[in-house]
């Protein structure tokens, strides 16, 4: 039940997946103790006559190891694959096939892996997006470089791009992390973080400030309007007092 589960889970190999599913599949055959087969291969001997009992039996037990791990790796071959595969006497030679298949792509994952360089220098923050999306974004780029083969890709090169990339209303943050912060031993996560915190910051600033400017200008408008009817009724009743002054003498 285990071994099936683990057969499930296991990914088929295909051209696109070979170096996770050769990470994969060194982990299942290591765990049989195996691994070994697929590396150093095996002497077969054409004529066993020659051979003693003990070392017909090592052969036996070696063509046994080998034919284990044949059917093993078939298990997560497509049909494809699997033809390509069958004119293959041993696992030694089945899996150089299945080195060289991915070798034929090669040439298509350095031109994948120079798009994606591109489009990772060509990153920058739009106005209206969110720090988080951002982020996002710049990951996403990171994770399929790594996934084409990147290995010089380091978190300080990451956060470098994001901090020369964000949107110009971060310019004061940007100058205080880069005073303030060790950017060699700091994180993406922790840069985030701090983005994130600033702009939290700047929000309850502006909102504090615009909660300000309302209550002026309620107050200022209550003023107008109760002021400018207290200046009218004042004015109406002098000019009541003086017709009743007038009628009086007349």
């Amino acid at each position: 039940m285990a071994n099936n589960a683990v057969l499930f889970q296991m990914p088929r190999f295909t051209k696109d997946n070979y170096e996770n599913w050769c990470i994969h599949m060194k982990a299942i055959l290591g765990a049989q103790d195996v691994w070994e087969v697929v590396l150093k291969g095996y002497n077969e001997q054409e004529d066993e006559a020659i051979l003693s009992q003990a070392e017909k039996d090592v052969l036996q037990t070696m063509r046994k190891k080998d034919q284990k791990v044949v059917m093993t790796i078939h298990q997560y071959l497509d049909d494809g694959m699997l033809q390509s595969v069958s004119s293959a006497k041993n696992v030694k030679q089945l899996w150089k096939i299945l080195q060289n298949s991915f070798q034929g792509v090669d040439k298509v994952k350095k031109v994948r892996l120079q798009t994606l360089r591109g489009e990772f220098e060509a990153l920058y923050m739009k106005e209206s997006e969110s720090i988080s999306d951002y982020f996002s974004r710049v990951l996403a780029i990171v994770n399929q470089l790594r996934r084409y083969g990147e290995t010089t890709m380091t978190d300080a090169m990451i956060i470098e791009k994001i901090l020369q990339s964000l949107d110009s209303k971060f310019n004061y943050i940007v100058e205080a992390i880069e005073e303030s912060k060790d950017l060699d031993s700091m994180t993406v996560d922790q840069l985030m973080v701090s983005l994130q915190a600033y702009k939290e910051k700047v929000v309850k600033k502006q909102e504090a400030l615009e909660q300000v400017l309302q209550t002026k200008f309620s107050l200022n408008e209550r003023d107008e309007k109760y002021g400018g009817n207290q200046r009218g009724q004042g004015r109406g009743n002098a000019r009541g007092r003086g017709r009743g002054r007038d009628h009086g003498r007349g």
